[in-house]
């Protein structure tokens, strides 16, 4: 059985306000192989690790986080007290420990993360640390314009099937299917077609140990440290 590759769902959601620079460390401490963060474009370009749309749920405001700019943005406040972090902010914490994979959550998110990613690789980072994806096929089909270097991965919650045509036609690398939706055919055909699977998210004991029986590549979870518990114990068995 190939390593499964373990992953911080937006850092250590489980355990600490997601998406935040503390929650990221918290999974590197946890010793997690890499880290998935959300981003959307504010309102004076900068490109913010944050989930929703809107920001009613997790901070002390409210509206449409892409109509704030980045100085609004920063006088909020998420729950446990914690700021929303820019996207260079976390790739300068995670330098040399972990991949990343950024997923485009708004819009004309594409075009500014290609831009930062460059320049991480100029520094020294590589691409096979990065990862890219999203639902949204046309900012995916946007990044390959850019750079065709940067790996993509199809988000799908509707089926397998659908997530590796999109990825044939975009030229991905891996598909990221949601629990609800993950066959052992299916996995077997993503495979088949060169692709990775890692799944989403996978929280329950039960259902890690299902997908590393089902031959998953990767498991997004909000637990990381139950995660590589499980992992290592089904390495040793």
């Amino acid at each position: 059985m190939n390593p499964i590759y373990k992953i911080g769902h937006r850092g250590a959601k489980g355990h600490l306000t997601e998406n935040t620079l503390e929650s990221i460390q918290v999974a590197l401490e946890m010793g997690v192989d890499g880290i998935e963060i959300d981003v959307h474009i504010c309102a004076s370009g900068e490109l913010v690790v944050f989930h929703d749309f809107t920001l009613d749920r997790a901070t002390d405001g409210t509206g449409e986080i892409t109509k704030k700019t980045y100085e609004q943005l920063k006088s909020l406040t998420l729950k446990g007290n914690y700021k929303i972090p820019l996207l260079t902010e976390v790739l300068d914490l995670i330098e040399g420990k972990c991949s990343i994979n950024i997923e485009l959550k708004g819009m004309h998110t594409a075009k500014p993360t290609c831009a930062i990613i460059s320049h991480y690789i100029d520094k020294g980072w590589d691409y096979n640390s990065i990862l890219v994806s999203s639902f949204q096929e046309n900012e995916l089909l946007e990044v390959k314009k850019i750079n065709v270097n940067i790996l993509i991965a199809v988000l799908s919650k509707a089926s397998m099937g659908e997530a590796i045509e999109w990825g044939k036609i975009l030229n991905a690398t891996a598909i990221h299917p949601s629990l609800g939706i993950i066959t052992k055919q299916g996995i077997i055909d993503a495979h088949n077609q060169g692709f990775n699977v890692n799944a989403w998210t996978i929280n329950e004991p039960e259902d890690i140990k299902r997908m590393i029986s089902l031959g998953v590549d990767g498991i997004i979870s909000d637990y990381p440290d139950r995660l590589i518990s499980i992992v290592d114990e089904s390495v040793e068995e």
